[in-house]
């Protein structure tokens, strides 16, 4: 089921980067809605409030009730645009829906479980998509997808058409790779070579052998992902 959250609104006719930058510093958002063929609304929004409510919900696939004076609009969050360089946000936009009319949205992919090649094999579950786009009526818009991931062992996936989204029609390739694990990679350090010895060794004078050096432990190699950034707008 659909989950549902609130926020108020205030109308705004005065445009402008000026403008903009003017609601910013008394600690509003600058916001539009839009959808159905209708013109755009400009809005604005409490920063504080918008902030709050990003932390709390998935804003890709939350239905956000947006009251404007007397008003109430059913919306979903298209676009959150955050400041390159300096924490805020800078705007969002809502686009309506109805309750009725199927929409395309994308909804992220949560994987359930410990798979048998990281509990028992010492695999390490490499997640590849972390989102799949899927066509559903308002009221039918999951949260999240959960993928159980319990029986992978090392070395096997899990595709887009292990998903199911009841009452919903997945969008994204069937065939595309949701989750995999992987085998540990292992470099291998060399050992060091004895150091040589200085001049020939006399005749009948024992030479003393360098100390075996001892077998170096392997180092567990991982990929890291760089965090994403919005450019700013």
């Amino acid at each position: 089921m659909a989950q549902i959250a609130n926020l108020a609104a205030e109308s705004r006719t005065v445009l402008g980067k000026g403008e903009m930058r003017r609601l910013r510093r008394a600690g509003r958002t600058p916001a539009v809605i839009y959808g159905h063929g209708r013109e755009p609304a400009t809005l604005s929004v409490s920063s504080f409030e918008l902030s709050r409510l990003l932390e709390s919900i998935e804003p890709a696939s939350t239905i956000v009730d947006v009251k404007v004076g007397d008003a109430t609009y059913r919306t979903l969050i298209r676009e959150v645009q955050r400041h390159a360089l300096r924490p805020g946000i800078v705007h969002v936009d809502f686009y309506e829906i109805k309750a009725g009319e199927k929409i395309t949205l994308e909804v992220p992919v949560h994987l359930v479980g410990i798979p048998d090649g990281v509990r028992n094999q010492g695999g390490t579950l490499d997640q590849v998509l972390r989102m799949v786009e899927i066509e559903v009526l308002p009221t039918e818009i999951p949260e999240r997808v959960e993928l159980d991931t319990t029986a992978l062992s090392i070395g096997k996936s899990l595709p887009v058409s292990a998903l199911v989204i009841p009452n919903a029609r997945i969008l994204t390739d069937a065939g595309l790779t949701v989750c995999t694990v992987v085998a540990p990679r292992i470099e291998e350090v060399a050992a060091p070579a004895a150091a040589a010895v200085e001049g020939a060794p006399v005749e009948g004078e024992a030479v003393a052998e360098a100390p075996a050096a001892e077998p170096a432990e392997p180092e567990l190699i991982r990929k890291r992902k760089p965090a994403e950034e919005e450019p700013e707008k």
